[in-house]
C-alpha cells in the first residue's frame, strides 16, 4: 500500500530517513565537493538533517505540516549557516508558507511545496536554471509534480515521475559550467562533473519517493 497523502507524522519519519540518508553519503558529497568545492557539502548536509531530524521529532506531529517545516527550516539556518545550509533551511521555510493550513499533502499539494522550496532557494541563492546549481535538479523535479497534480496522479506515481526528472536533470548538470559558489572559479573544469548541489536534489527526491512507496 503506497502513500496517498503526506501527513505531519509521515514528515517526522522522512526527516529521519533523510538523516540517515545524509549520514551515508557523507563522505561521497565531501568528495564531489571537494573537485571544484571546499568539501564541506557532506559535512553540512549530514549536520543540518540530523539537526533538524531532531527538532522536528521534539515538535511532534501534532505542531502540524507547517510548523514542523518552519521548524526544520530554523534549525539548519543555525545549526549550518553555510550557502547550502542557508539555501536549504530557506526552502524548508518557503514550503512551510505553501502547507499552512493543510493537514496532509497531495499530490497537488506536494507540487505547492516544491514550487515554493524551489523559488525560495532561487531568490535567496540569485541563481537562475542552467547555472549548474540545486535549481537545475529542483526545478525540472518540481514541473514534472506540477504535470502529475494537473492530470490528477496519485502521490507514489508522481514522485517517480519527478525522481526520473531528476534523474535526468542531474545528468544534465555535466554539460553546464558553474556560474556560482567556489565552483564558478572553476568555469570550464566544471564541465563532466555532475553538479554536487544538484546531486542533493536527487537525494531529497529520490528519498521522498522511496519513503511514500514504503508506506
Amino acid at each position: 500500500m503506497s502513500l496517498v497523502k503526506l501527513d505531519a507524522g509521515h514528515l517526522i519519519a522522512l526527516f529521519q530517513s533523510w538523516q540517515q540518508l545524509f549520514a551515508e553519503q557523507r563522505e561521497f558529497l565531501i568528495a564531489l565537493d571537494g573537485k571544484v568545492g571546499d568539501s564541506d557539502l557532506g559535512i553540512t548536509m549530514s549536520k543540518s538533517f540530523a539537526a533538524a531530524a531532531e527538532a522536528v521529532a521534539a515538535e511532534g506531529a501534532d505542531a502540524g505540516l507547517s510548523k514542523l517545516l518552519r521548524t526544520a527550516g530554523a534549525t539548519m539556518a543555525r545549526t549550518a549557516p553555510s550557502t547550502m545550509g542557508t539555501l536549504t533551511a530557506t526552502g524548508f521555510l518557503r514550503a512551510s508558507k505553501a502547507v499552512e493550513g493543510l493537514d496532509a499533502l497531495d499530490t497537488a499539494a506536494l507540487a505547492q511545496f516544491w514550487r515554493a522550496y524551489t523559488d525560495g532557494i532561487a531568490e535567496r541563492g540569485k541563481a537562475k536554471v542552467g547555472d549548474k546549481t540545486l535549481l537545475d535538479v529542483l526545478d525540472p523535479l518540481t514541473r514534472a509534480l506540477e504535470v502529475e497534480a494537473e492530470r490528477g496522479a496519485d502521490l507514489t506515481d508522481a514522485l517517480s515521475s519527478a525522481v526520473k526528472a531528476a534523474e535526468d536533470a542531474l545528468e544534465a548538470t555535466k554539460s553546464m559550467v558553474a556560474q556560482h559558489g567556489k565552483a564558478a572559479a572553476f568555469q570550464e573544469k566544471t564541465l563532466g562533473l555532475q553538479d554536487a548541489g544538484a546531486t542533493v536534489g536527487l537525494f531529497l527526491i529520490r528519498r521522498m519517493g522511496e519513503f511514500a512507496a514504503s508506506q
